[in-house]
């Protein structure tokens, strides 16, 4: 397999190219193993960040309420986070944890963003085009895509679109908490993608999955820490 990009300018090409493709679309359809990865870097880290930060990843895979497996992958950032390029800092240590999971799951949560992007290809969508899986992205806000809150009801739904496409819908878990942006990416749609998040939501804002694989990346960086003398 072709190593990720090291530069903006490889990170662009590929994104494009995958932007570009058409895979068959990927639906739900009974229990499905729900997998999540997160990437967590040292406590305090503020601003961009730089090559060599020690970076903590987890993966789980999930089926309803049952944790199946888990991984956890250590090593260091690529580069220093710029907006529209995550995947050079965090793409690496995701997918090592991902691949050091027993298996590969029906469905990936990232911590990232799919077709909500400048290129159409965000983090989530590489990452699952990579592994050869279908993916999903749930993040807190949206990197360019535009849409009004749903209503303060679990569950409720809005559009968010990126010029005249939908590339994915505010999903309200918990009301009074700040909704959640669920978006389409590697052969999923907004709509499946909806589907999936809402099975794996029950009673906290953040997918169990998902929420698991920061707990695990965070206690490994806790576990990791050096003790003072």
């Amino acid at each position: 397999m072709d190593p990720w990009p090291q530069t903006p300018d490889e990170l662009v090409e590929v994104q494009l190219r995958l932007a570009a493709l058409t895979p068959p679309l990927w639906r739900p359809s009974g229990a499905c193993r729900v997998g999540a990865c997160f990437v967590c870097f040292p406590r305090g880290f503020e601003g961009p960040g730089a090559p060599g930060d020690r970076a903590w990843a987890a993966a789980i895979i999930t089926a309803g309420p049952q944790v199946i497996a888990h991984a956890v992958s250590e090593g260091e950032a690529a580069a220093s986070y710029r907006s529209g390029f995550l995947a050079l800092r965090e793409g690496p240590s995701l997918e090592r944890a991902v691949r050091a999971l027993p298996e590969i799951p029906d469905v990936l949560l990232v911590d990232a963003t799919g077709r909500d992007h400048p290129r159409r290809a965000g983090l989530a969508l590489h990452l699952g085009a990579r592994l050869d899986v279908p993916s999903i992205g749930v993040t807190d806000r949206t990197l360019m895509a535009e849409g009004a809150w749903p209503p303060d009801e679990p569950g409720a739904t809005s559009p968010l679109r990126l010029g005249a496409e939908v590339v994915g819908f505010w999903v309200r878990t918990v009301p009074g908490a700040r909704p959640l942006a669920v978006h389409a990416a590697w052969r999923t749609d907004p709509q499946s993608a909806v589907e999936v998040v809402r099975a794996v939501t029950a009673g906290v804002r953040t997918p169990e999955p998902l929420r698991l694989a920061r707990r695990i990346a965070r206690q490994e960086r806790a576990r990791q820490r050096p003790t003072p003398i």
